[in-house]
């Protein structure tokens, strides 16, 4: 890989100066402790803030969290975590999906202190998971997680958000609550993926949203209540916090998210190290605990819990500056943003139908992400084992199987994630003890 002369970096900053500061030469890469002018180095920060602003909004709008709690959260989030890192893992931490369906069944009964109960106790497990990591190394979480099951977690968390995206999960905040223009802004989004080329491209799902929200304004579907609040809200002043409250039925119905986050933040590590050359497997367990206590941090005042940013991964692709002195003006734009009421009140007015068709596009990425994770693992399902694992998990996340035991309930995440990890682990482990392990070569066809 080529190299670019830097200057060496100073006593005051962790970066140095890559190059001349105002140009990435062909071949050459921008590495996480180097930098570019801070005029441009804040230009690809924005651009980080623009790329998870879409899906990062989303989640809250969802399950009902205070918008700009949540990117107040996520802003300091991934402050925290670059702090933990060491500035080595270059990385936004925004909402994630996988916490949609287990929050949205904790607010049953719980409201959301227990559903943010849930995201602290999972927070602090996966920083408990990085800690070990940190000691005794990442092999055994691919001995534990193969792609097999990762693959199946993955694309049932997907299948089962599908009833949210028709009709808000029974509340008919969804498609089905206003049809045209959920189709129409599902329309933009498509057409805008195509249209598009480059950064406005990766922009598809928030230009999507946008038309959505044009439309409904024109036609007077906007809520008269969310556009009151518009209008009264400050421009400057503190997000809407609250308060986590624990039970043991939120815990166990959010806990299972965590399987996800280890194999997000795993990826991440594992694309970002192929980017930049850099072998950053030592890096990993402080990527769990960062990740862990910004998840904590974000439920303990009101905000969604966090992963790391496949969105911000592309536009480091794009633009080859992996700086993360860029993550560093990302994660202040965004705290300063969750200060500004009046932005949190405009999001809290992208109606139900903008909703649902945005949602039919993210939910359906998440499940196929699921059968990417197979295909780039290389799964092998001529193998029953594999078949199996992931068939059954599959299945019981999509039709949100439940299993209610006093007052725990067990939904079709946390049941299928248990099913993934015991069918994979108990059939591989009956089968080597009874030397039935299947010969998974596939049949030679016979000659025409």
């Amino acid at each position: 890989m080529t190299q670019s002369p830097t200057e060496p970096r100073s006593r005051w900053s962790p970066w140095r100066l890559h190059g001349d500061g105002r140009a990435v030469r062909p071949g050459d890469v921008v590495h996480p402790d180097e930098r570019l002018s801070w005029p441009r180095t804040i230009g690809v920060g924005v651009q980080h803030v623009v790329a998870m602003f879409g899906a990062t909004f989303t989640v809250p709008l969802i399950t009902g969290f205070p918008p700009a709690t949540t990117l107040f959260f996520s802003g300091l989030g991934t402050l925290l975590f670059l702090l933990i890192t060491g500035n080595r893992l270059p990385s936004y931490l925004g909402s994630s999906f996988a916490f949609i369906a287990p929050v949205l069944a904790a607010k049953t009964g719980g409201g959301i202190g227990a559903a943010l109960g849930g995201i602290v106790v999972a927070g602090a497990a996966l920083a408990v998971v990085g800690v070990v990591v940190h000691l005794a190394g990442s092999r055994w979480i691919d001995a534990l997680m193969p792609p097999v099951v990762t693959g199946a977690i993955v694309a049932l968390i997907g299948l089962n958000l599908a009833p949210v995206a028709w009709d808000g999960g029974g509340s008919g905040t969804g498609v089905k609550a206003q049809p045209l223009i959920a189709v129409v802004t599902l329309v933009a989004i498509l057409l805008a993926t195509v249209a598009f080329r480059g950064f406005l491209a990766r922009l598809s799902i928030l230009l999507g949203v946008v038309v959505g929200w044009v439309l409904a304004a024109v036609l007077g579907q906007l809520d008269p209540k969310a556009v009151t609040g518009l209008k009264e809200a400050a421009w400057v002043g503190l997000p809407q916090f609250h308060a986590p409250g624990f039970s043991l039925r939120a815990v166990v119905l959010v806990i299972p998210v965590i399987l996800v986050l280890i194999a997000e933040n795993a990826g991440h590590v594992k694309a970002v190290a192929a980017m930049t050359g850099r072998n950053l497997d030592k890096d990993m367990g402080r990527a769990f605990l960062g990740d862990g206590l910004a998840t904590v941090l974000a439920g303990s005042g009101g905000g969604s819990g966090t992963t790391t940013y496949a969105e911000n991964i592309g536009v480091m692709a794009a633009t080859r500056v992996y700086s993360t002195a860029a993550y560093w003006v990302a994660g202040l734009a965004a705290v300063l943003l969750g200060l500004c009421p009046k932005f949190g009140a405009l999001i809290l007015t992208v109606p139900p139908g903008v909703l649902g068709g945005a949602t039919t596009a993210l939910y359906g990425l998440i499940a196929i992400l699921g059968a990417r994770i197979w295909i780039e693992g290389r799964v092998d399902f001529h193998d029953p084992v594999n078949l199996m694992t992931a068939a059954v998990a599959v299945i019981i996340g999509a039709a949100n199987y439940t299993l209610t035991a006093g007052d725990l309930s067990f939904n079709g995440i946390a049941l299928g994630t248990a099913a993934a990890l015991l069918i994979y682990h108990g059939m591989r482990l009956i089968a080597k003890l009874r030397g039935t392990t299947p010969d998974t070569r596939p049949a030679p066809q016979p000659e025409l």
